[in-house]
């Protein structure tokens, strides 16, 4: 384990015009992923997904993030909370999938629990050691940011601040994007290897030539800005390609002709366009095993149902694309060949080293305390 963490800090600190990649074991040990959850992983602020995915009170759903079980959950005051989804009395799950409820009742004994956590009811207890007060569900710390929902399993991490990303986001309006469709499905790598995939353009004209080439061909791709969790760039489109949307009216042309993909580590990527917002929310499983939960949202009425629909069959194939990509790496990245490897300039692949770069300075500052 210190050898790949030494590594890590060798590749990190190689000259920015001389990148290489990470070797295949960074991916496929489950020794190296099970040091990533204790760290990077748990520390991290994770996108759960879109805050219109609940909106009125007593919307929820549930989520898996390492070994924790979540419940997400629009609570009596409008606000949102991220509940364990673990009963007090016997650690039973509380709620599945998703849907409404007035109270959440444990279906193994009938504890009954209010939005915010509190246990309303528990039948039968006559402990002389029980109290109520003693038995709400602990709160995970969470955050909204551009209408998405957050969660750290790490109770003394600090909220996060990017001013630069807001900005180079405020003019799409992010937050007012409707939510228009929820998917999730298992993809068989590692959880780094799809950050990186969406994340560098490179790919895009050889994996998807009839999905986006023809929008967003590699030789248009261009870096745009980085900062301390987050990296990003813009898939701009041919001069003789319309729009695909109005959008907000504070766009500029070069913003409605691109589209502004970034990733917010560890385990969010997302793209912006004026019109059409499409998310992932990453939760490792284990080494060569990652849930993938997608969303889809639209600006206001830009786009019409038929639109819509499109879009949805379009990004579903696109996912389809680098996931039969993905999974075939993967299995190859178990070789003794699958040794570092040289990462292509900054505006196909500089998103990459970004990534790289700030897992070694999160291993270095979780590791040395």
């Amino acid at each position: 384990m210190k050898h790949l963490q030494e590594t890590l800090q060798e590749l990190a600190a190689l000259p920015n015009d001389r990148p290489m990649g990470m070797p295949g074991v960074f991916y496929t040990s489950q020794e190296y992923y099970e040091h990533e959850t204790r760290t990077v992983l748990r520390s991290g602020w994770h996108c759960l997904g879109r805050e219109d995915e609940i909106p009125n009170t007593g919307d929820y759903f549930t989520a898996q993030l390492l070994n924790e079980p979540l419940l997400v959950v629009r609570g009596d005051d409008g606000n949102v909370r991220v509940l364990a989804n673990v009963c007090r009395h016997r650690g039973m799950p509380l709620a599945e999938g998703r849907g409404n409820a007035n109270r959440f009742v444990c279906s193994y004994h009938a504890w009954t629990y209010g939005h915010d956590g509190t246990l309303l009811r528990a039948p039968r207890m006559q402990n002389a050691g029980f109290d109520t007060k003693n038995c709400r569900l602990p709160k995970h710390k969470s955050q909204l940011w551009n209408g998405f929902i957050y969660v750290t399993l790490d109770a003394d991490e600090p909220n996060f601040e990017h001013p630069e990303l807001d900005a180079l986001l405020a003019p799409y309006e992010t937050a007012s994007f409707r939510l228009v469709h929820v998917a999730e499905e298992d993809w068989k790598t590692n959880w780094k290897c799809l950050v990186e995939n969406f994340m560098e353009g490179y790919h895009l004209s050889v994996v998807h030539p009839q999905t986006l080439h023809g929008y967003t061909p590699t030789g248009l791709s261009r870096k745009l800005i980085n900062g301390l969790d987050y990296t990003s760039y813009a898939a701009n489109y041919p001069e003789d390609i319309d729009a695909r949307g109005d959008g907000a009216q504070g766009l500029s042309e070069a913003e409605r002709k691109r589209s502004t993909l970034f990733a917010k580590f560890p385990t969010q990527v997302a793209s912006q366009a004026a019109s059409l917002l499409v998310s992932l929310s990453l939760f490792p499983i284990n080494a060569d095993l990652v849930r993938v939960k997608w969303t889809m949202s639209v600006y206001q009425d830009n786009l019409d149902d038929d639109t819509i629909a499109q879009r949805i069959a379009l990004w579903s194939e696109v996912n389809r694309e680098d996931r039969e990509k993905l999974e075939k790496m993967q299995v190859a990245l178990g070789s003794a060949h699958a040794t570092s490897g040289p990462l292509a300039g900054d505006d196909y692949e500089g998103t990459i080293r970004d990534f790289q770069v700030w897992l070694a300075k999160r291993d270095t500052a979780l590791t040395s305390v």
